[in-house]
């Protein structure tokens, strides 16, 4: 799900020991930066936004990420960065002595653009899961890899200490796709073993400051295709598929045994394990809208986040090209339509730009590597319009469609704005809110009411 393309190689000795960064402390806790100042009662939605992974904005050439900056000044979005991997080095490459320097440009770019700074308490460094102390392995494997048990108050305390340099940061997340916690003896995952260390994350948390937003479990919510029947639930199911019964057990497990939440996190794609879409890649959709629903019930309605959504298959290297961009947008917009329509309030997009050259398949902007680069794509667009017009707290409004469109167009209102999605690869002639108007193939449109 979240490419774990990481080719990274820093942090190999101890800092203070040659290997030091300016970034670099043995005091953990110290207040890094300028924090922005939070609102006095943070809520626990933060809208629609990204995720920065392994290159974003925050590096390459000046006149490249100030761009891109002054995009974002333009529109606050949430911004969520994750604490080793995705752009971030090893935070506690040895016990006690802390390397925040990576971390700190992230934060530092999220406070410059002025986003909602959120993040992921994942990965968990290599003493806390039978690596050597002072040694980084950035291998797949090694960042698939969950904390020792012996260690889960170890990444509790470090946890804390992110908590108390980046004291702005008010919404934290626990732990990613719940990696390292599958139990091969049971063919289930781990449901104890995580949320006996969400436990320990979120007391930690609230012990630093009451007002520090904590959620989880960041379970990927797979499918299978409908003629399945081993783990499939038959509950939440739909022409998209079945759940998998045994991540919806883990909910459950984690739900029931929590010490609390603000509110709940979770990560999927529309598409089964198969990557069938099924019956198609727009109907396929309606699974984003069935998950939300069934999670918001379990929940009693806790706020609901997608961590990472997904609507287009990737290949064998984890890359999605295989689309042209305005059908990539059209199905993007169906799938955040659905998740709106399922309960959810916030929402993250995956991996805003690559290392470099011009293509870019599904990035909010190009790479910033060369002065030219930072500029807007068709899925920044989408992600800032639809952050702006679509807040949390929105009330939503049904507004009619010809019966004959019906079939063939998504849309998201309000009593302001009204998104309209064709999902025909061909020009249509639509009546929305009793306006006729002409659509493109794939074409998002926003209509104001």
């Amino acid at each position: 799900m979240a490419a774990l393309a990481l080719v990274v190689t820093l942090l190999n000795t101890l800092p203070g020991d040659g290997g030091s960064t300016a970034g670099t402390t043995r005091d953990g806790d110290k207040v890094h930066g300028t924090p922005v100042t939070p609102p006095d009662t943070p809520r626990p939605e933060v809208g629609w936004g990204f995720t920065h992974t392994q290159f974003s904005a925050d590096e390459g050439a000046d006149a490249a990420t100030e761009r891109v900056e002054g995009l974002l000044e333009k529109q606050s979005l949430p911004q969520n960065q994750h604490i080793m991997g995705w752009g971030a080095g090893n935070p506690e490459p040895s016990k006690g002595r802390y390397d925040f320097s990576e971390m700190d440009r992230r934060i530092d770019f999220i406070r410059k653009s002025g986003g909602t700074p959120t993040v992921t308490l994942c990965c968990s460094p290599d003493w806390m899961k039978g690596g050597k102390s002072g040694v980084t392995d950035w291998s797949q494997a090694a960042l698939e890899t969950a904390p020792d048990r012996a260690h889960y108050k170890d990444f509790a305390a470090l946890a804390a200490t992110v908590a108390k340099r980046y004291p702005d940061v008010r919404h934290f997340i626990v732990w990613n796709e719940f990696k390292g916690f599958w139990n091969d003896s049971k063919a289930r995952w781990d449901y104890e073993g995580y949320t006996e260390l969400y436990n320990l994350v979120y007391k930690a948390l609230k012990k630093v400051n009451k007002d520090i937003m904590v959620g989880g479990p960041y379970l990927v919510m797979d499918s299978f295709d409908p003629r399945q029947t081993e783990n499939a639930s038959t509950t939440v199911k739909g022409t998209w598929g079945a759940m998998d019964q045994r991540v919806l057990d883990a909910f459950a497990y984690w739900n029931k045994n929590k010490a609390g939440a603000d509110f709940v996190v979770v990560d999927g794609s529309s598409y089964t394990n198969d990557d069938d879409m099924l019956p198609n890649e727009f109907a396929a959709t309606d699974k984003l809208t069935a998950v939300g629903k069934w999670v918001r019930e379990q929940t009693h309605d806790l706020p609901l986040w997608w961590a990472e959504y997904y609507v287009e298959p990737a290949d064998g290297n984890d890359d999605r090209k295989g689309w042209s961009e305005t059908r990539r947008a059209a199905v993007q917009a169906a799938g955040m339509i659905a998740m709106v329509k399922g309960g959810a309030s916030s929402g993250f997009y995956w991996n805003p730009e690559e290392e470099k050259g011009s293509d870019c398949a599904g990035c909010l902007w190009t790479p910033t590597d060369s002065a030219d680069g930072g500029t807007t794509l068709p899925m920044y667009d989408l992600v800032s319009r639809f952050s702006k017009e679509f807040l949390p707290g929105t009330t939503y409004e049904t507004v009619p469609v010809a019966a004959d469109d019906v079939p063939n167009v998504r849309v998201l209102a309000t009593d302001k704005v009204a998104l309209v999605v064709n999902t025909l690869d061909r020009s249509i002639s639509a009546k929305v809110d009793g306006k006729r108007f002409e659509m493109r193939a794939y074409e998002v449109k926003w209509l104001t009411r």
